[in-house]
């Protein structure tokens, strides 16, 4: 939310049991482009807030990107889009 979005969204997620969870940011040739999370994780509800950077800090392009989401040792496994406009 919100999406398109510009500079910043958040991505909100819920989980019910705690485990090992990963949050990752990937453009539209499936190149992995910034992890947000990754690791143990309490149940409940969660936020993470995507800056439109690479995990080298850079400004990444205009354009589709996707967030998926794994947890519970790969048993849960959810992609969305969402659009970052400049």
């Amino acid at each position: 939310y919100p999406n398109p979005f510009n500079p910043t969204t958040t991505i909100r997620y819920a989980l019910p049991i705690q485990g090992d969870a990963s949050l990752r940011i990937y453009n539209s040739a499936g190149q992995l482009v910034r992890t947000l999370s990754s690791g143990s994780q309490e149940s409940g509800e969660h936020s993470a807030t995507w800056d439109g950077k690479n995990d080298r800090g850079q400004e990444v392009a205009t354009g589709v990107y996707f967030y998926r989401l794994q947890a519970h040792e790969g048993r849960f496994d959810q992609t969305r889009k969402m659009i970052l406009m400049k």
